[in-house]
């Protein structure tokens, strides 16, 4: 058992170095240094917190793509994420704020099915026909996003947001170690999205 536990750990950790080094390269956080593409695909997360508050990780992802479109670093922006169900709809309040700061309804497109990261990415080629685009998420979440653009051919660079104290969210930063060992595993046997549907053009 013992034995088992040492092995699982060392996976672990062995898995997290390997993502965070692959993409490390294609990974800005300077809006200046970042190269322009014509989209940018936004990465949802639930707007409040189960207290109320306000999360962070979504405010600052929703700000950093703000900034990246009116640098002119980003044309178009793909919103992906969870609406599963009626009254949760991550895209559509990621636009609405994004409006809110400045940027043009007709500048973004909803994703809907966007349920994880390995959808979001995927989606974006298979369903908005894109090969080429900037990911906007934290640092830790892009290299995973990457990570997977990468498996895919999908030729991808990420903009950090601002992160979020550890000490604020350490949840999700141990749910992030198992989710790269669960992505490695989903990309070894060809997961796909639950969803892809009809092509959806971007101008």
């Amino acid at each position: 058992m013992l034995l088992l536990g040492i092995i699982g750990f060392l996976t672990i950790v062995a898995v997290d170095q390997y993502v965070t080094k692959k993409n490390e390269q294609n990974l800005f956080s300077s809006i200046q240094n970042i190269p322009a593409n014509k989209i940018g695909l936004l990465l949802g997360t639930s707007k409040h917190l189960q207290n109320g508050r306000v999360n962070l990780f979504y405010k600052y992802r929703v700000n950093a793509t703000a900034q990246l479109y009116k640098a002119g670093k980003i044309k178009y922006i793909i919103a992906s994420g969870d609406n599963r169900i009626k009254d949760y709809d991550e895209p559509t309040q990621m636009k609405e704020d994004l409006i809110a700061l400045g940027v043009p309804a007709n500048k973004i497109y909803l994703d809907y099915a966007g349920f994880r990261t390995l959808d979001s990415v995927v989606r974006a080629k298979e369903v908005f026909g894109q090969s080429k685009f900037t990911v906007i998420s934290q640092d830790w979440h892009n290299e995973r996003a990457l990570f997977i653009a990468d498996n895919k051919d999908i030729d991808a660079i990420g903009f950090n947001a601002k992160d979020v104290s550890r000490r604020y969210a350490w949840k999700v930063w141990v749910r992030e170690k198992l989710a790269r060992v669960k992505m490695v595993i989903d990309l070894a046997i060809n997961k796909q999205p639950k969803f892809l549907g009809k092509p959806v053009k971007i101008s």
